[in-house]
């Protein structure tokens, strides 16, 4: 899925974004997008975003203006979910084929395959 169309700012159409509160959790998704040839690229869920959030008209705001976009929007999520391992790929430059050629590229099926079969074989 996609958070905000600021990933394709971010990284383009070349690799997914990556966001995850587990570094084993995104280990595992990288090297299984390095393994597929559907890469992706981890960006960060540091606190110093969060102050990007606050609202003088609400307890938090849901966009954090146009810095940083789609980092603002993962830590956004990132409130809600603080008690379980997640991860999140922004696929917004990677799923769909763009110009005048519209359609899917199927990814990040090719990342998300290689993910669950590496994990499939460890247990």
């Amino acid at each position: 899925a996609t958070l905000t169309g600021a990933c394709v700012v971010a990284l383009g159409s070349h690799a997914s974004g990556l966001f995850a509160n587990d570094e084993p959790l995104a280990a595992e998704l990288l090297k299984g997008g390095v393994d597929s040839g559907d890469r992706a690229w981890q960006l960060p869920l540091w606190d110093d975003y969060q102050v990007q959030l606050k609202s003088n008209f609400a307890d938090m705001s849901n966009l954090g203006g146009p810095a940083a976009g789609s980092v603002t929007a993962a830590c956004f999520l990132a409130r809600f979910t603080k008690t379980y391992k997640w991860a999140h790929l922004d696929v917004a430059g990677t799923a769909s084929i763009g110009g005048d050629a519209k359609g899917s590229t199927g990814r990040p099926v090719p990342l998300l395959s290689e993910f669950l079969l590496s994990r499939s074989q460890a247990t």
